[in-house]
């Protein structure tokens, strides 16, 4: 019987007491940055994964092609169902798997892959508190090396066995594009925009952001002794200015960070979060006048 998860988020100690059990799938959502703005670059972090290591049994989860739409304007569009339902299937996902998602920074790619798991009606997901940084920092084992190629899911029919197929739900309204966010801006369809990306992430000189945004940054929603997220008193305070809104919108540069935020004000109990895909890079290529500022 797999785990099962009471909150968005686990900690490393429930994540050790649970490892190698029936059903328990942990993925390693790493991605490695380089630059800033309209500068960055993303690399996959599967080299990292396998020679600085990973939690023991932990895959490799690629966001940059597999959990993406590689071929979009914008990196890291969120795939189609067919696309995450054939990523997650090729990791050793069932529909009855329990999920845990880590990375090794302040969480941004591990929420973003929850994220995306929950758009799909996949709610039986959950990321590390505190992330490999954590695990790592607390002497908790690590596995260094590829693992095997993940199991294929088999499913047992009298004598037969036939591969079981991973299904993607209907997808959820967990996402905003630029059409919602210029609502917001004009107030035709009111949302409180919040901004979480450290200004250190768009560089010194950069178009601006959306305008009405409230910076609410990842780096202020965790603990940096620890790397885990703050508790709730203090996550109440970080979005004090946005709670009562009846919906929030987050975004970033690519809406990764932007999922941090989500995911905090996921716990905090709010039920109508949007995550801006494409996120600033979408929005600066549709505002001509941003990128002339």
């Amino acid at each position: 019987m797999a785990p099962v998860l009471t909150s968005p988020l686990v900690s490393t100690q429930w994540l050790a007491d649970h490892l190698g059990a029936d059903e328990l799938v942990v993925l390693d959502a790493s991605v490695h940055t380089a630059g800033t703005g309209l500068e960055t670059t993303w690399q996959t972090a599967r080299e990292s994964y396998e020679q600085r290591g990973h939690v023991p049994g932990a895959r490799y989860a690629d966001l940059v092609e597999a959990f993406s739409t590689p071929d979009a304007d914008v990196p890291f569009t969120r795939p189609g169902a067919e696309r995450f339902e054939s990523a997650a299937g090729d990791l050793g996902v069932t529909n009855t798997s329990t999920v845990v998602v880590y990375d090794d920074s302040v969480g941004e790619w591990s929420a973003r892959l929850w994220w995306i798991f929950r758009s799909f009606g996949f709610d039986s997901v959950a990321v590390l508190d505190g992330g490999f940084t954590k695990w790592r920092d607390e002497g908790r084992p690590v596995r260094v090396g590829a693992l095997r190629s993940a199991p294929k899911p088999a499913s047992h029919v009298g004598d037969a066995t036939a591969t079981t197929t991973f299904l993607a739900g209907e997808e959820r309204p967990l996402w905003a594009d630029h059409e919602r966010v210029l609502r917001a801006v004009s107030g035709e369809q009111p949302a409180s925009l919040v901004f979480a990306a450290p200004e250190s992430a768009l560089g010194a000189e950069h178009p601006p952001i959306v305008p009405g945004s409230t910076p609410i940054p990842v780096d202020t929603l965790v603990d940096p002794a620890t790397n885990a997220y703050l508790r709730r008193p203090a996550l109440e305070q970080a979005f004090a200015s946005v709670l009562d809104a009846d919906e929030i919108v987050t975004y970033c540069g690519v809406g990764s960070a932007a999922c941090v935020d989500a995911l905090a004000l996921t716990v905090l109990g709010h039920e109508k979060v949007r995550v801006y895909d494409g996120s600033l890079l979408d929005w600066w290529r549709r505002e001509p006048e941003a990128l002339a500022s």
